[in-house]
């Protein structure tokens, strides 16, 4: 299947209802979208196993060519997958191509894979640093990686929007599964207020909290 013909392949899988519902999500009128769902896409990667090289050769001008792409490698097993994970990871370019982009690979080779996690937390692109928060959140919400998610969310730029959005979202998690843990971690004031702030609201809106931990949550607000 050249270029070509996966085009019309997708455009025979969009929906214009869709891609207008989709395009509004992702917030950035530069993205260019199809409007093929998120099931398809993951259907369409499909085709391309075995051909994943042919597959990376296409150009990103569409929002969900790039999603098929890092889908396509999301599948490999991880010593194919990281050969083409900073690829990958340097085409990410808005919230939800980087949510969804979850290599189950790495599940199995967590510690070998914990340098790429500090690398994209190193760079200045704001998408590099999710990729790196919502892998510890996917994969690493263990006790015995506490103090590394801990650390990695020090370092990350949470000026950046969609930076500041998952290091609260994965402090939220901390605190519904290490309730204890995850409340020295705020009192240390290690985040931004602002950050800090929001870690408190997403944890109280999960059902997983009683209502006296949400009540000594709310103390916890700068």
């Amino acid at each position: 299947m050249n270029y070509g013909q996966f085009l019309a392949y997708l455009n025979d899988a969009a929906d214009e209802k869709y891609r207008r519902f989709h395009t509004k999500l992702l917030k950035n009128d530069e993205i260019s979208v199809l409007g093929v769902t998120i099931p398809k896409l993951r259907k369409a990667a499909k085709l391309f196993k075995g051909r994943e090289d042919e597959l990376m050769s296409f150009p990103d001008e569409f929002y969900e060519v790039t999603f098929v792409k890092l889908s396509a490698v999301a599948q490999l097993p991880y010593d194919r997958f990281i050969g083409y994970v900073d690829i990958c990871v340097g085409l990410i370019d808005n919230w939800a191509t980087c949510d969804g982009f979850s290599p189950k690979c790495i599940s199995l080779h967590r510690d070998e894979f914990l340098p790429y996690i500090q690398k994209y937390l190193a760079a200045p692109r704001e998408f590099s640093q999710r990729f790196a928060i919502t892998t510890l959140l996917s994969y690493y919400m263990e006790q015995k990686y506490l103090d590394i998610i801990f650390s990695c969310c020090q370092k990350a730029d949470t000026s950046m929007y969609y930076v500041h959005m998952g290091v609260a979202w994965l402090i939220a998690e901390v605190l519904v599964k290490f309730y204890d843990e995850g409340v020295r971690f705020l009192k240390s004031n290690a985040l931004t207020a602002k950050t800090h702030n929001k870690a408190i609201q997403k944890a109280k809106e999960s059902y997983r909290l009683t209502s006296e931990q949400k009540i000594n949550l709310n103390k916890l607000k700068r």
